[in-house]
């Protein structure tokens, strides 16, 4: 049976406990899932994004995540020696009614679980958030830590896998675990939903099973995964469907080798733009 946050001891000696971060979306009264069986009854039952947030914010049910994640926030990188540390899973956020959802593989470790938004405080989202505001997808050139007035503008962010992994390698029976919170998540936005993009192969393998569970049909075979492949899937709901997009992981090692360059990422999400009927992005 889950249980509400207000273990103390979960959030001693120096861990953020629930409602202690702007922009937090779980308080006291949030309830915990500590099993994988929890994770399906929580984020099953939230009826809406802020509730589901809330849950996935503060979820326990893999405990070498959970130990890792806290670990990296008490020890910390010597650059940010002077921070406070999120330390706990990294829930999804942007817009309630995106016409976008980009997907990603996990929080870095001294990024979002350093900043408490994913994509946020690392290279690879400095890199990232520069194409969407060129792209029209956000409302600043660059995203630091939450609560510093990045907003994404007909789009969402979301994490296959909510806590940052060792070695940026979550094991198969958690990326199992954490699926329900995906599947939850892309349930309440498939309404307005019309294109995804895969930063990564990891995400592009996990997308299909998530979509399927919110009734689009699932390509046979499993398409391949490639930078600026398309897939249309649909739905008795959906008969337009949504378009999922592959894209280099903008990595790093992605970067810095020109794997993927600004042009490249700036491609995939003029194509979203279009994709998803909302024209050229403003001025910036």
């Amino acid at each position: 049976m889950n249980s509400q946050v207000g273990n103390e001891e979960e959030y001693a000696g120096g861990l953020v406990a629930p409602g202690d971060w702007p922009d937090d979306p779980a308080g006291p009264g949030t309830p915990v899932a500590h099993s994988a069986a929890e994770v399906t009854e929580l984020a099953g039952g939230a009826a809406t994004l802020h509730e589901l947030t809330a849950r996935q914010s503060v979820c326990r049910a893999c405990p070498r995540l959970v130990a890792w994640r806290e670990h990296v926030a008490l020890t910390r990188r010597r650059a940010f020696r002077g921070e406070r540390y999120w330390g706990r899973p990294v829930p999804g956020w942007g817009s309630d009614r995106p016409r976008l959802v980009i997907v990603g593989l996990a929080p870095a470790a001294h990024g979002g679980n350093r900043t408490g938004r994913v994509f946020t405080g690392d290279r690879s989202g400095d890199f990232l958030f520069a194409s969407l505001y060129r792209t029209g997808f956000a409302v600043q050139p660059a995203s630091v830590t939450a609560g510093d007035g990045q907003r994404l503008v007909d789009a969402r962010m979301v994490a296959a896998v909510r806590c940052a992994p060792p070695d940026n390698k979550p094991e198969p029976v958690e990326r199992d675990t954490c699926a329900p919170w995906l599947v939850a998540e892309l349930g309440l936005v498939a309404a307005d939903l019309r294109v995804v993009v895969c930063l990564g192969g990891y995400a592009w393998q996990a997308i299909w099973p998530a979509m399927s569970s919110v009734g689009f049909a699932r390509p046979r075979p499993r398409p391949a995964f490639g930078h600026g492949a398309e897939v249309r899937l649909t739905s008795p709901e959906a008969p337009d469907g949504v378009v999922v997009i592959g894209c280099y992981h903008p990595s790093q090692q992605n970067t810095f080798t020109g794997r993927v360059t600004p042009a490249m990422l700036d491609a995939i999400f003029l194509r979203a733009r279009a994709l998803a009927g909302l024209g050229d992005p403003p001025a910036t």
